[in-house]
């Protein structure tokens, strides 16, 4: 078995350990009894309004995990702004980097849960009014945690937020999942990049999954790289060895998916910032992923150290 260290060092006298900038959103989710075909009638069992988002949901999975938060971000004016402002104070993650944009809507998504798996599809829209560009990114706060996160659907205030973190010795980590305009310029300014599994395919080409990984390597040089497998758990690769780790079953089985790749990289930055080696941050990250899982919503299900320590507690008395 492979055992690495991350080959970072962590910034010390930090008023934050994570700096999110990017998405937030307000998620509307229907459970239906199987994926409904093309025009036709289905009952729904129920749905619910929760705030989702993948950098919000990160903010607050490390921020129940007993880490310190700062979201910095746009809502719109609208109630669905109140809503997911007070989502996140209501969760102790500060907001004095977040703002409501006069006439802007929350960005919003609709998101159809198929109840056999838990699989979801999302149906999601994000005013244009709550984009950031190079001029207004607010890299007074990029470099006041210990590592910046981000989505990056403004790439290039991702971009002088990730040159002002740099300069500070701040680790940067990116969400990724589709390829934005300007991420080529933005991903060498980026430690771990953490994707979906058909990012990279869709960015340099290469279906084989290992290959496509150390293409990203080798284009930008990132200290680590990886993507996110579902069920099948994670495939990280750093300093040229590649980590693949099972997924843990859901505790009770489950309910739904939405949010599972933001709770990946809650577990994983919970990992790097507690000093665990690799192999445990990304058995760490694959726990929280899972316990996500647990209950509609994004963050709903969001665990607690005890209930992280005693997943994956026993996942190792069963081995």
């Amino acid at each position: 078995m492979i055992v690495m260290n991350f080959s970072f060092t962590l910034p010390e006298n930090r008023k934050f350990d994570v700096v999110g900038f990017g998405t937030n959103a307000v998620d509307y989710l229907i459970e239906v009894p199987e994926y409904p075909s093309f025009n036709s009638k289905i009952e729904l069992y129920g749905y619910i309004q929760a705030a989702g988002g993948e950098v919000a949901t990160t903010m607050v999975g490390l921020q129940r995990l007993g880490l310190k938060t700062l979201y910095v971000g746009r809502f719109g004016d609208d109630r669905e702004g109140d809503f997911g402002l007070r989502s996140l104070s209501d969760e102790a993650v500060d907001i004095s980097f977040a703002e409501q944009i006069k006439n802007a809507r929350t960005q919003i998504a609709f998101i159809v849960i198929d109840r056999r798996s838990g699989e979801r599809t999302v149906i999601w829209h994000r005013d244009k009014l709550l984009a950031y560009d190079e001029r207004d990114a607010p890299t007074e706060a990029a470099a006041s945690g210990k590592v910046l996160h981000f989505t990056p659907h403004d790439a290039r205030a991702c971009l002088q937020m990730a040159r002002k973190a740099k300069a500070e010795k701040t680790i940067v980590s990116i969400d990724i999942d589709n390829v934005f305009e300007g991420i080529e310029e933005l991903l060498p300014h980026v430690d771990i990049l953490i994707s979906s599994s058909d990012f990279p395919e869709k960015f340099v080409g290469i279906k084989d999954q290992k290959e496509s990984l150390r293409k990203l390597n080798a284009l930008f040089g990132c200290k680590i790289v990886g993507m996110t497998l579902g069920g099948n758990g994670s495939l990280l690769l750093c300093e040229n060895e590649f980590i693949k780790t099972e997924g843990f079953e859901v505790p009770n089985g489950c309910k739904d998916t939405t949010g599972a790749g933001d709770a990946f990289r809650v577990g994983l930055l919970y990992g790097l910032l507690k000093g665990e080696m690799v192999e445990t941050a990304a058995q760490m990250a694959n726990a929280v992923a899972a316990l996500k899982c647990r209950a509609l919503g994004a963050r709903t299900a969001l665990p607690t150290v005890v209930e992280l320590s005693k997943l994956l507690h026993s996942k190792q008395t069963n081995l």
